[in-house]
Formats: structure tokens, sequence, C-alpha cells
């Protein structure tokens, strides 16, 4: 018997049957946690549905990797978009970062 854990849509690739991105699930796995602490973020899944999560990304690793680097890129497009838009509620914004740091080191 085949599962299929990973599915694309949405330009996408997510856990199967779920709203969880695979994006999530390899970030976690990057920086370390077990499968088991995944599981445990994300309740809405099985501990099976994570390591075939896992599993998918190992098989498939360069191929994912290029995709999380064309989602980061991309991110980073419309984060420099919003901020040329609007630059004024951006120095307000880390204008208050700074004062909250000065206040609370």
């Amino acid at each position: 018997m085949s599962n299929q854990y990973v599915e694309q849509r949405d330009e996408g690739y997510w856990v199967a049957g779920s709203r969880v991105s695979l994006d999530s699930i390899v970030y976690a796995f990057l920086e370390g946690q077990t499968a088991e602490s995944i599981a445990q973020s994300f309740p809405v899944l099985t501990l099976e549905q994570v390591y075939g999560a896992i599993a998918f990304y190992l098989a498939n690793r360069s191929e994912i990797d290029s995709y999380l680097v064309q989602v980061r890129v991309g991110f980073e497009a419309l984060r420099q978009a919003a901020r040329d838009a609007d630059p004024m509620f951006y120095q307000k914004l880390a204008d208050a970062r700074r004062q909250r740091q000065t206040l609370h080191p």
C-alpha cells in the first residue's frame, strides 16, 4: 500500500489533504526538530504524515530546495514592493521597534 503524503497545488507543496505547507515541515526539520515535535506543532497532522512529508523532501531535495529559494525570492520582492509603496509606515514601524528596545532591553 502506497500513500501520497505531499501534493502540489496552488503553485506550492502541501501535506496531502491538509492546509499545512511542506515549507513549514521542511523548515522545522532543517532547524533540527524531530518528526514528533513537528507533529505536536501541527496537531492536524499525524506522525505518519510528518514522516511522509520529510521522506518526500529527502527524496526530492534538490527540487524542493530550488522551490524554497524561489518562494523566498518572491516573498522578498513583495516585501520590498510594500516598503517602496509606503515608506513612511515602515519608518514609523522601525522607530517604534527601536523605542521599544530602548525601553525594554
